[in-house]
């Protein structure tokens, strides 16, 4: 027999009790108390039904019958009444029912009947009447009592008695705190004497307490009240249905749980502070008291091994996080960070050495191995009354990283298979968080290594510049960025200030950000200009990319698309600075005077696009002028507000002549926020003028006769200079490259020379072909000129200009005495295989 779609039976026969009518009539056959139930299978509303008589409400299919008699017949049966009728709808159609009518006993009299009625028609149940309502009554999952205006009982139905664990004549007569105490009664008959008071029904009332038929375990109850009344309107008490929902609601508090864990969990990249929150969040609702314990190779850096523990391993650990629901955690014998130790026999070893979750429903710390083998802490337990226990290894990706322990030790029960199942999920999610948190720690502990063995310590010694700076590495998960800067110095007391910003973050970034900045300091030697050096950065970047791109196992990792770069040179001397830059933030100069404004460059692209040009920009720079340099994390807050970064820039250096170190930290106190959104490098560049006292400069005149005159003059100017001791190499030097310029180059020749950090001899002319070293046969009278150069000088070189090249070398201002040159010079003759001939210059 098929089961109708409005029966509300499933396939298994189980009964619908959303559409079972529950009423309750007076003797007089007057519907008093009407429910949903009863609404959803008749079709009348509470309003309409209650104050009408059953016959009106069951109106019966054939119109001829009696309602009224047969209605009364049934109400007055002493024993109540059962049996099948069709009845019509309040729309019309036909509703075939089982109905069951029962007397509602009180202490005095039957003053009120209980009908029931469910729609039964074609259904397995049809024609069994009396055992379908019998089931209702005895077999049914609901409970059903009905208490009078004291709220003491005058019935319950079976399902109630075996709910409770009372029996129905030990609870008729008595309130329900009578019989269950340990239920939230106050709340219970809060709820009741407010539906006796008001007439409006309660559904879904729910409560936990420890019914006396399990007082072990905490139940859940969902309840619907309403009120009863006789024909008269006098409120005769209150009938409620309860359903025991125990295993929803733990399903609901457990999935709670875990979301709240979720959002709690795994905050931070941080391996302390994600184990303190796995124990916060098991705390209260799971367990009385958490510890987790990591291995100590985890927290050393150290990669744990895979699979279960050896147990020589786990005997102590290190305690990385607790909670109690005692203030001040008295059940933790290790404070945080010690170390813990463990007996081979402890849950916590046996749970990572076999591999497995441990579940102590009744916990024995009174005998057993363990309680043996750890005297004291068996005992400190058992005095804080600890009666159950689980025990979860913490594992990610195949890795064990320690345990979590949860204990209880309130009347709350022992812990269920659902409860380690609840703090497996909570362990699997901290288990994963601390994994990663131990990956990104040593990522991120790699990549500082890195950066900051990539970074400059300290400023280069030179005069052409006072310079400070500072760095800031930005607080953000994706860790360090490629954010750099160099000071350095170059040929004739120059010096070139670098600033860059490598695209993305992490180790990649800043091995990239190393790559350029070796680059740059390699280009730096070069005879070239800003933009030049600047181009062969954009080849270098492309090459980098299309490496990173050929290798798809790195592909996602790098995020390293390119960078931004402003590189300038400055130049004592002149007192003007070439600069060019490729998409990077443009630098802000304050004058003497104070007046700041944004120096106008070409913007020239990123580094990284490739095929686009590069400009560079001569600007005067008068000595005292304050130069900044920086990355856009300097400007761009959380708003990213370029403008107001610049304001705030402004603001912070309007004192140009204040320390250049005050500078520094005004600036960055001034950066919105704890930490900066993204990486900052500021460099501030204060310049200075090299005195003319400390600069001579001569023309030479195309005559073999003025090399004498030039060792004459640069001698007398190195005796003006209190340099004396290096009469003997200077004069060498300027020999050779006079020599050599009146030569092999054409006019006009000047001879430059420099008292800076170092002695700097220059020779300029008109050739733009550079001079290389050469070996010279012994038959030779000339070419071993930059064999000396390149002895006596610090480094020497060239650079090429618009009017020709400069031919430079520096020497140390403490040089060697002129009796141990000349020795050396010697020494240096008789192993080039020509004592006597060095007085001739080296082919160009």
């Amino acid at each position: 027999m098929s089961v109708p779609q409005s029966s509300g039976l499933s396939g298994g026969g189980v009964f619908d009790l959303t559409r079972t009518a529950v009423v309750m009539a007076d003797r007089a056959g007057v519907a008093q108390g009407w429910t949903e139930g009863a609404e959803r299978l008749l079709g009348y509303a509470v309003s309409e039904a209650v104050g009408r008589p059953l016959a009106d409400l069951f109106t019966g299919v054939d119109p001829q019958s009696a309602q009224d008699t047969r209605w009364q017949a049934r109400l007055a049966a002493a024993d109540g009444w059962s049996g099948l009728e069709a009845v019509r709808h309040k729309d019309g159609h036909r509703l075939d029912l089982e109905f069951r009518v029962l007397p509602v006993l009180d202490a005095e009299q039957r003053s009120a009947r209980l009908v029931l009625a469910a729609e039964m028609a074609q259904t397995p149940w049809s024609g069994a009447s009396r055992s379908f309502l019998d089931g209702i009554l005895g077999m049914s999952p609901i409970g059903v009592a009905m208490v009078n205006a004291d709220l003491r009982f005058v019935w319950i139905n079976d399902a109630l008695e075996r709910m409770g664990g009372v029996r129905r004549e030990d609870r008729l007569g008595k309130r329900l705190g009578d019989v269950q105490p340990s239920l939230a009664v106050e709340a219970i008959e809060a709820e009741m004497r407010r539906v006796l008071r008001t007439g409006v029904p309660s559904v879904g009332y729910e409560y936990l307490g420890r019914p006396q038929s399990d007082p072990q375990r905490e139940h859940a109850y969902s309840t619907s009240f309403f009120r009863l009344e006789d024909g008269s309107g006098q409120v005769l008490g209150v009938c409620y249905m309860v359903l025991d929902v125990t295993d929803s609601y733990r399903s609901r508090q457990r999935m709670t749980l875990l979301n709240r864990a979720g959002e709690r969990i795994g905050s931070s990249l941080d391996v302390w502070h994600t184990a303190q929150e796995l124990s916060d969040a098991a705390v209260p609702d799971l367990a009385d008291f958490v510890t987790v314990d990591l291995l100590d190779a985890l927290l050393s850096g150290e990669e744990p091994s895979a699979g279960p523990v050896d147990a020589t391993a786990l005997f102590t650990m290190r305690r990385a996080g607790q909670q109690s629901v005692r203030e001040g955690c008295p059940e933790a014998l290790v404070a945080v960070g010690d170390q813990a130790s463990y007996p081979p026999s402890a849950p916590v070893v046996r749970s990572l050495t076999e591999g497995n979750s441990t579940l102590l429903q009744t916990l024995d710390l009174a005998d057993g191995e363990w309680a043996a083998e750890d005297p004291v802490q068996a005992a400190h337990l058992r005095e804080l009354g600890f009666h159950s226990l689980m025990v979860v290894p913490l594992r990610a990706r195949g890795v064990f990283l320690g345990a979590a322990a949860f204990a209880r030790w309130q009347h709350t029960g022992p812990f269920q298979p659902d409860d380690l199942v609840l703090a497996e999920e909570f362990v699997t999610r901290a288990a994963m968080a601390i994994d990663n948190a131990r990956r990104y720690t040593r990522e991120h502990t790699a990549a500082l290594t890195l950066q900051h063995s990539l970074l400059p310590r300290d400023l280069p010694d030179q005069c052409a510049v006072d310079a400070a700076y500072r760095y800031l590495p930005a607080d953000s998960l994706s860790g360090v960025g490629g954010d750099w800067f160099d000071v350095i110095p170059l040929s004739g007391a120059r010096v070139a200030l670098v600033v860059g910003d490598v695209v993305g973050h992490g180790v990649h970034a800043a091995a990239t950000m190393g790559r350029l900045r070796a680059a740059v300091q390699a280009l730096a030697d070069l005879p070239l200009s800003p933009e030049e050096v600047l181009a062969h950065l954009d080849d270098m970047v492309n090459r980098v990319a299309d490496d990173t791109n050929g290798d798809t196992a790195d592909t996602a990792d790098t995020g390293v698309v390119g960078a931004t770069c402003l590189y300038a040179v400055y130049d004592p001397v002149a007192c003007s600075c070439t600069l060019a830059r490729a998409g990077h933030p443009a630098p802000l100069l304050v004058s003497p005077a104070g007046t700041a404004e944004l120096l106008e460059l070409p913007t020239g692209p990123p580094l990284g696009l490739g095929g686009m040009p590069f400009e560079s920009v001569e600007v005067p720079l008068p000595e005292g002028s304050l130069l900044a340099l920086y990355t856009n994390g300097l400007l761009m807050g959380k708003a990213l507000d370029l403008d107001g970064g610049i304001a705030r820039l402004r603001t912070a250096l309007a004192d140009p002549q204040a320390p250049l170190e005050s500078l520094c930290d005004t600036v960055v106190g001034g950066l919105p926020g704890a930490r900066p959104v993204d990486d900052v490098a500021l460099l501030l560049a204060r310049t200075r003028a090299l005195p003319h006292t400390q600069l001579a400069t001569w023309e030479i005149p195309a005559d073999p006769s003025a090399v004498g005159e030039a060792r004459r003059a640069a001698s007398a100017r190195l005796a003006e200079w209190d340099l004396a001791e290096l009469e003997f190499s200077t004069e060498l030097i300027v020999s050779e490259l006079v020599t050599n310029a009146l030569r092999h180059a054409s006019g006009p020749i000047g001879l430059r020379m420099i008292r800076a950090r170092a002695l700097i001899c220059e020779v300029s002319d008109a050739s733009s072909t550079s001079p290389h070293l050469r070996h010279a046969r012994t038959t030779d009278e000339g070419g071993r000129g930059l064999f000396l150069i390149a002895r006596y000088a610090q480094r020497w070189g060239t650079r090429y200009t618009a009017q020709g090249k400069i031919i430079w070398a520096e020497l140390s201002l403490r040089a060697a005495p002129v009796s141990a040159a000349a020795n050396e010079l010697s020494a240096l003759a008789a192993d080039l295989g020509d004592p006597s001939a060095f007085s001739t210059a080296d082919e160009q």
